[in-house]
């Protein structure tokens, strides 16, 4: 790589707190909702499944500055987010068999988050002078989109296991198919789609130098981390 991006407008780190404080305000609210109908209507189990969600919600903030690595409010809110909607909205309201393209959503959002991490990974050893690793843009891009990919596949092989195993059915009927194999090939192609996307993006970064919310977002991690990113010099 040549110098790294220090030239990109940041967001304000005040501003993505703010939002993150809004965001887990409001899920919070939304949940403690249900969870008092839930309790009302005598459904434990699934009372309980709020309340650990609503748990892991405030434990991902409340011990975030504990971690070895400071993770960005953004990158906070967005993992919240899509919590939120994969376990409370899909499973226990249900969206992911009245609305049919929502399970689609969320691996489409997965794989484009699996994705930045991956590009992260590999950003971090080419950025860090204590390794001595120098990699071209197009080998990270394609490490990010073989990271993104493998992590969808061990989802799926991780719900064939629930469904083998444990009679769960995780793997749902799709198009007329009740074996569930549609509904894998389906969020397969789509775990493609999402880390064909965010690693074009990375190699954009990395090769153009042009600012975007994706570079906005690389440049805050490196700013909220600066003891795992040294500027190289080019010699």
């Amino acid at each position: 790589m040549n110098e790294p991006i220090l030239q990109c407008l940041k967001e304000p780190s005040k501003a993505s707190s703010f939002l993150r404080r809004i965001v887990i305000v409001t899920l919070q609210f939304i949940m403690l909702v249900e969870l008092v109908v839930l309790l009302s209507k005598g459904q434990w189990l699934m009372a309980f499944l709020v309340t650990m969600i609503m748990a892991i919600m405030i434990s991902a903030v409340a011990f975030s500055n504990r971690l070895p690595v400071n993770i960005p409010p953004e990158f906070q809110a967005i993992g919240i987010i899509f919590v939120f909607a994969a376990i409370f909205l899909g499973e226990i309201r249900d969206f992911y068999l009245r609305i049919w393209w929502w399970d689609v959503a969320l691996h489409a959002s997965a794989s484009l988050l699996l994705g930045i991490f991956g590009f992260l990974l590999v950003y971090i050893l080419n950025e860090n002078t204590r390794i001595r690793v120098h990699l071209h843009e197009r080998f990270v891009a394609l490490f990010a989109f073989v990271f993104s990919l493998s992590m969808g596949a061990l989802w799926e092989i991780f719900e064939f296991g629930m469904d083998q195993l444990f009679g769960y059915n995780m793997q749902k009927p799709m198009l007329s198919d009740p074996s569930g194999l549609t509904d894998t090939i389906s969020d397969l192609i789509v775990d493609t789609l999402g880390a064909a996307t965010i690693s074009l993006l990375g190699w954009w970064y990395m090769k153009r130098r042009k600012c975007s919310f994706f570079d906005s977002w690389i440049q805050n991690f490196i700013d909220k981390n600066p003891k795992l990113f040294t500027v190289k010099n080019d010699v």
